[in-house]
């Protein structure tokens, strides 16, 4: 990542689209946008039609660099086309927009409290082709569901770990431990997690820069610190479930962390739309969540 891009994602005004839906989650996305799952045959069919909305979204003239500060892909959007240009390459150069891979391949099931993140035996292979396309950075989630000592510094450790990968990779990470809003135990989980971060970002070499995904905390300010490290490019937050309101509401409360989100996002969007209704829903989308992200 250039220093010129580096400076822009650590202080430009804006958000992170995350438009990573991967196969899992695909089925509820395209429902949320009205494709009915029995609409389609197979899994080609289901990308092809979540391909055609995501770039519905990139194409619109409100989706600009001016509010939306980079894009998280899927890989399988990575590799495709946006207007007959790679997907990286048409957001940057037409939209100002910075695209971030995620590189993750599901959870592992739950031990310790914890869904570790599940091998990635392709991982050198995706970050070279990442880089060749011009993307900035990668994003990769594992969670936290309960207050497990044991279990959420294995998960720090594991993020940080492939984070290292990533970064001599010259890709910039995004480590996404996110802590399950529904948890019994949120506020203690993150206080176990932000003490695991903080010693690993102590591990890290001079220089070195990551960023950092976080589910906005029980306690408003309590990842300030974390915001204000050298050595943390940028902390932004993901809406975990919230609707659009409440996820907004939740983050101006956090001066300086910025939003990621996803269902949030396009929580209002609907592939029957004509483009001027399509339009106003994702300006207004954008625009409160851009607010929100720069109080």
């Amino acid at each position: 990542m250039e220093t010129d891009l580096h400076t822009r994602m650590a202080t430009g005004r804006g958000f992170l689209a995350a438009l990573d839906q991967s196969g899992g989650s695909t089925p509820k996305a395209l429902a949320n946008y009205g494709i009915d799952p029995g609409s389609y045959d197979g899994e080609e069919a289901m990308f092809d039609l979540v391909h055609e909305m995501r770039s519905r979204i990139m194409t619109n003239p409100v989706f600009t660099g001016d509010r939306v500060l980079g894009a998280i892909l899927f890989e399988g959007t990575m590799d495709r086309e946006v207007d007959g240009e790679p997907t990286p390459s048409y957001l940057w150069q037409h939209k100002g927009v910075m695209s971030f891979v995620k590189v993750d391949k599901g959870l592992e099931d739950s031990a310790d409290g914890v869904r570790l993140m599940r091998p990635m035996p392709q991982l050198d292979a995706l970050l070279a082709r990442a880089r060749d396309l011009e993307v900035v950075g990668t994003k990769m989630r594992s969670v936290i569901e309960l207050a497990d000592r044991g279990g959420i510094e294995r998960n720090v450790a594991q993020q940080f770990e492939v984070g290292q990968r990533i970064l001599q990779a010259g890709l910039v990470p995004i480590l996404e431990p996110e802590v399950d809003i529904t948890s019994p135990q949120k506020a203690e989980a993150e206080e176990l997690l932000l003490a695991a971060i903080v010693e690993h970002l102590d591990g890290l070499d001079d220089g070195q820069r990551i960023m950092l995904k976080l589910s906005i905390p029980t306690v408003d300010g309590f990842y300030s610190d974390l915001i204000a490290d050298p050595r943390v490019l940028r902390v932004v937050a993901l809406s975990g479930g919230y609707d659009r309101e409440e996820a907004n509401e939740r983050l101006a409360r956090n001066p300086g962390l910025i939003a990621s989100f996803s269902r949030a996002l396009v929580q209002d969007l609907r592939v029957w739309q004509d483009e001027d209704t399509f339009t106003e829903e994702l300006d207004a989308a954008i625009e409160s969540i851009y607010e929100a992200s720069v109080t």
